[in-house]
């Protein structure tokens, strides 16, 4: 190159050069030799992956109703989680083999003596197993711990039906039904299963018509007498001379009712 053009294009690579250094400085902050910035690559971070406890495996089991998969993943579980047990217990609870059952839930307490879950559960092992007057007990303690909770006064009330004592257990379905006119309902937890017996069955089933009239609930009320009657614990002069089912007198399904029983 002639040194009329060197001095004419100097000055412009000078420039070129200083505006590529300073775009490369704006991307990096690693310098080079010359003092200026390169662009490197950043190195690839590898997530951990989340690894599950057995517990949550069971959880996850559960959801799916795999239980005896979830009972597998429950016992890889630490042994001193009453969690765990408790939810083992529910497992075998829900395949019906209530003794194992128990035995899981009799471990969880161990573990935490004041667990009103677990003292529910346990209850209504026992009601399984018509030990009535234990499954008070258990369901009396959880009362204590945990007294807003429908499910726990639901169960004390089928238990005591189950003994006979209907003005305490329609009490405690009173009770229940207080806290959520909806409990009847739900069968999201460990509850007890209506009375085995079509007595106990038809004392639950009339105790509940009281329940839905009260509640303002005169179309569940009606097929609770409905069953009451099937079941043969009322009669149609018995309803008819109680007080608290006055205000259906005047509803079209109590009277049809009334009359397939053969009374006016």
């Amino acid at each position: 190159m002639c040194r009329v053009c060197e001095r004419r294009w100097l000055p412009a690579l000078i420039v070129s050069a200083a505006l590529i250094a300073e775009s490369l400085a704006v991307y990096s902050q690693t310098p080079n030799l010359a003092g200026s910035a390169v662009i490197l690559p950043k190195p690839a971070v590898t997530e951990p992956q989340f690894q599950p406890s057995p517990e949550q495996v069971g959880d996850a089991m559960m959801g799916h109703q795999r239980y005896q998969a979830a009972i597998e993943a429950y016992k890889q579980a630490p042994r001193d989680s009453a969690s765990a047990w408790n939810k083992m217990g529910v497992a075998y609870q829900l395949m019906f083999n209530t003794y194992d059952a128990e035995r899981c839930y009799q471990a969880a307490l161990k573990l935490q003596p004041a667990n009103p879950i677990v003292l529910n559960n346990l209850g209504s092992i026992y009601v399984t197993f018509k030990q009535y007057s234990s499954a008070e007990r258990m369901f009396k303690k959880a009362l204590k711990l945990d007294p807003h909770s429908a499910l726990f006064h639901k169960n004390m009330g089928t238990a005591l039906l189950a003994e006979h004592k209907y003005k305490k257990g329609w009490e405690a379905y009173q009770a229940a039904l207080a806290i959520d006119p909806k409990i009847f309902e739900q069968h999201t937890s460990v509850r007890v299963d209506n009375p085995a017996s079509a007595q106990d069955r038809g004392a639950m089933n009339f105790y509940m018509a009281k329940g839905c009239v009260r509640a303002g609930m005169n179309d569940r009320a009606i097929e609770y007498l409905r069953m009451a009657l099937n079941e043969g614990f009322t009669s149609p002069k018995k309803i008819i001379a109680d007080s608290e089912f006055a205000a259906l007198r005047d509803v079209p399904a109590f009277q049809q009712l009334l009359a397939a029983q053969g009374s006016q």
